[in-house]
């Protein structure tokens, strides 16, 4: 039993380094190939059961950035994201105005907020650079 906790625990250790370690938001299939560096033997439902048990704990975050894509954050600091219409890709947006907006829709709506979620959609620098050479 111990052989068992302690292989979940590694795996599940790993795959919260790799999360942690990185700025992009990746999906299920390039941290796996990222875990495959350490744990050659480690299956892509092995990634997807840690990364379930670790969103369940509060370690990561989730993404469901539509067309059925998952994506993955290990920055559980307060922040927003901004996704390409083109190519998909999500980064971090600038922590601008968390405070203004949790006094302003608590005024609007007398809750008490908690969280908030603000999604922005674009063209990255990538993409408008791609269409400008067309």
């Amino acid at each position: 039993m111990d052989d068992i906790k302690s292989k979940n625990s590694k795996q599940n250790d790993l795959i919260l380094r790799i999360l942690r370690s990185t700025r992009c938001h990746p999906n299920a299939s390039w941290i796996f190939a990222e875990a495959r560096k350490e744990i050659p033997n480690i299956s892509l439902g092995t990634v997807y059961r840690n990364l379930k048990n670790l969103i369940r704990k509060g370690k990561i975050q989730e993404l469901s950035i539509g067309n059925g894509l998952t994506l993955y954050d290990g920055d559980l600091r307060s922040h927003d994201h901004i996704q390409c219409m083109v190519c998909s890709k999500v980064d971090d947006v600038p922590h601008l105005f968390h405070s203004v907006a949790f006094n302003q829709v608590e005024e609007a709506t007398g809750y008490e907020v908690v969280s908030r979620r603000i999604e922005f959609f674009g063209t990255c620098p990538e993409c408008v650079k791609k269409s400008k050479a067309i």
